[in-house]
């Protein structure tokens, strides 16, 4: 059997760490990736906590096993009869350091050989380091780090637990958020609310940034100068009856509104700490389940409860009919979470029917749990 070890601080495990961990693994019968401990090093996690995420994130692979040591590589691999050692380059200075590992492994004189894997070049900017530079300032991990480790790196170095919370409009996302922020206030845990929605609505009304200034006078192009208000902002209400019964257009919109409303949503966040919930009835539609971990609470409801909230926002038949036909129902929204959880190997659907009489327990039963893991982690660090 061909055996070789990769050993790496994961501190976190990336996407680099992981591709190298892939293709080392078709080479060779077994594959072993050690955890190390460099004494010069502080770390952010313990090196039992480094090991578990290491082992969830290469769980799909099966001819490797995570272990965890101390003291020198090579005095392992000798101890377990593992006569190679992979090593990763990302670049000139990697190979330089790498290569002086190699030859001190060499002088101890213990038949040890080092393979070296070039990382591919759209992965050689990714480093444990930058992922967690990245996460200080609130910004975008999911192409770093997979979500688990993800999550982990949003609990330890930001002190957050964001969930998603979606169903179809009128499903009562706005009446679970806030039943959990209550809840929250009793037993001393901060809740807070991002709603999404809002988000989009500060982006057309009123922020006035430049790259907001821009967007609204490309909507106007896109989608009629009419549109643009004298202050230069968007009639909102004007747009819906526009896009709504065009999902072409709808996506159009969704489209341009994108990347801006990351930004938004980004900044809503930033430095909040405790469970943060993002309130929107397209967290499927927008593909932008990875922002909480594919961690999401599905609301269900019935027609009859649901067209009667929307009757009491006082919509029109026909707008209400638009507004619905334009969003997933809720077992598309289902099928395509589901499909995320498993294409990304991690994270959790919590369900709430609102249709039951007991709704208000159900959502206290729900958010014991929610809160049970919140306190859990706390406790860890």
């Amino acid at each position: 059997m061909k055996k070789a070890i990769y050993a790496f601080s994961g501190d976190p495990i990336t996407f680099g760490h992981l591709d190298i961990i892939e293709r080392a693994a078709r080479v060779f019968d077994k594959l072993i990736i050690g955890i190390g401990v460099n004494p010069a090093k502080k770390y952010l996690m313990s090196l039992e906590e480094r090991a578990e995420l290491a082992k969830t994130a290469t769980a799909h692979i099966p001819n490797v096993e995570v272990i965890y040591f101390r003291g020198l590589l090579v005095d392992y691999a000798y101890e377990h009869n593992i006569p190679t050692i992979i090593r990763g380059l990302r670049n000139n200075e990697d190979f330089s350091f790498e290569l002086m590992l190699h030859q001190i492994g060499e002088s101890q004189k213990m038949d040890i050989d080092t393979f070296f894997i070039p990382s591919k070049q759209k992965l050689s900017h990714i480093s444990s380091g930058a992922v967690k530079a990245i996460q200080l300032e609130q910004g975008l991990i999911h192409e770093y780090v997979p979500l688990v480790v993800k999550q982990k790196m949003e609990e330890r170095l930001s002190g957050q637990y964001i969930i998603g919370v979606t169903g179809e409009i009128g499903a009562g996302k706005s009446y679970t958020c806030k039943s959990i922020q209550e809840l929250g206030k009793i037993v001393g845990i901060e809740v807070h609310i991002v709603d999404i929605d809002y988000l989009g609505h500060e982006i057309l009304e009123k922020l006035q940034e430049p790259l907001f200034k821009m967007l609204r006078e490309t909507i106007a192009k896109e989608f009629g100068e009419a549109l643009l208000t004298s202050e230069g902002f968007i009639n909102t209400k004007a747009l819906g009856k526009f896009v709504f019964p065009d999902i072409t257009k709808l996506n159009q919109l969704n489209k341009l509104l994108y990347k801006p409303l990351l930004l938004r949503l980004r900044k809503a966040i930033y430095g909040k700490k405790g469970i943060i919930l993002l309130d929107s009835a397209l967290i499927a539609e927008s593909r932008m389940s990875y922002l909480c971990n594919n961690n999401v609470i599905l609301i269900q409801t019935n027609k009859d409860d649901q067209l009667k909230r929307l009757n009491e926002r006082m919509y029109t038949q026909s707008q209400i009919n638009e507004r619905i036909y334009s969003q997933y129902n809720h077992e598309t929204k289902l099928i395509y979470l589901k499909k995320e959880i498993q294409n990304k190997k991690y994270g959790e659907i919590m369900h709430l029917n609102n249709g039951e009489n007991n709704f208000s327990e159900s959502i206290k039963k729900l958010t014991e749990i929610l809160f049970s893991s919140f306190i859990k982690e706390k406790q860890i660090q």
